[in-house]
């Protein structure tokens, strides 16, 4: 018999939760024929571990882990091309969805009645239970937000938990973000107005355990997301960023310089030098934290990206020393040469890293 529904779960640093939610989604499941595909971004706490144990002794659980690749919505898409299942699940790991909902989600697709099913926490008789009050607010402005982008005016579409008909989403597939976390948001900007949505309520539950992966960072890389869809893809967020941090790596620049410069007494050459290294850390780990984030350098990594980053702008710094050093002693006053020093290091800079510390 084929599979009828795939229930997708991502997954990083759950341990702690998925033997619960499975056997609970196995529960909730019971004379449908279903299949879990955990897709594990290579997590520290051996998720996968635990997930492959529970796969040995039933064949209706698989485990995908993947290496150097991370992000919700491009798990979700390589857990959706990973089965021949006609229903599409997505759930969340760590407790909070109601899995309970799930055989009633299938049954409005197969009657035809929706092609997409959201559950929800903000029609009647959802809740956002036990969410602190500045996550609740972050995600209702969000979903303010993303009226601006979408033709389905939904209440919910930052939900993390719905189900889809397969044939009738497929086509969209490829126009999906590997970017970002919330892969709905994604399918409703895409989504033709004929597309029938149907939402049912469902009471947000809190975290059986572990950490909630929803940091500022997260938030932040949401309204990236949002950027690209608004502009239509014509300006890249990366490029943005970079810009921002470069900005802020001016600032700093500047700083130190006045500071190495002026307070200090040191030579100017030797002031912009050191400006220019504490401009260029400054940078590294703002570039790590915001603009690489899907391919962020931790552990002993960040050490050795860091060396390599140095290397690879090391050539723009003596450049941007040169240049400025050439200016200041042409007459031109010391901020407006270290400023021209920075820019034109800059451009050198954004290139290399690409290649050498980020891979991006």
């Amino acid at each position: 018999m084929s599979i009828e529904l795939a229930v997708v779960i991502p997954t990083y640093n759950e341990s702690g939760n998925i033997q619960n939610t499975i056997n609970k989604i196995a529960a909730s499941l019971q004379g449908i024929n279903y299949e879990i595909i955990v897709v594990d971004d290579n997590s520290p706490d051996n998720t996968s571990k635990k997930v492959r144990e529970l796969a040995d002794k039933d064949n209706r659980i698989r485990c995908i882990t993947r290496i150097d690749r991370e992000g919700l919505s491009s798990a979700c898409m390589e857990g959706f091309l990973s089965t021949v299942a006609k229903y599409l699940a997505v759930i969340d790991a760590d407790g909070q969805h109601d899995e309970s909902l799930l055989p009633k989600m299938l049954s409005k697709l197969k009657s035809g009645d929706a092609d997409l099913v959201i559950a929800s926490r903000y029609v009647d008789g959802g809740s956002t239970g036990h969410l602190p009050d500045d996550r609740v607010k972050i995600s209702k402005f969000a979903t303010q937000l993303s009226r601006l982008i979408m033709k389905h005016k939904v209440s919910d579409p930052m939900s993390g938990f719905f189900m889809l008909h397969r044939e009738k989403l497929e086509p969209l597939f490829p126009e999906i973000s590997a970017k970002g976390f919330k892969i709905l948001l994604d399918f409703l900007i895409h989504a033709s107005e004929s597309l029938r949505i149907v939402e049912i309520p469902y009471q947000m539950r809190a975290r059986h355990s572990g950490k909630s992966k929803l940091d500022r960072l997260v938030i932040l890389e949401f309204f990236w997301v949002f950027f690209e869809k608004y502009t239509g893809y014509k300006i890249s967020r990366q490029f943005v960023s970079f810009l921002i941090v470069g900005l802020s790596g001016i600032a700093v620049h500047l700083l130190s310089l006045w500071m190495f410069f002026h307070p200090m007494g040191m030579d100017f050459k030797i002031a912009q030098m050191l400006a220019t290294i504490t401009a260029m850390t400054s940078n590294f780990f703002l570039n790590n934290s915001f603009t690489f984030r899907q391919h962020r350098l931790t552990g002993w990594k960040i050490l050795s990206g860091l060396l390599s980053f140095y290397l690879a702008c090391s050539l723009g710094a003596i450049i941007n020393t040169a240049f400025a050093q050439y200016m200041y002693t042409s007459g031109i006053t010391w901020w407006f040469a270290g400023f021209m020093g920075a820019m034109v290091g800059a451009v050198w800079n954004y290139s290399m890293i690409k290649i050498f510390t980020w891979k991006s």
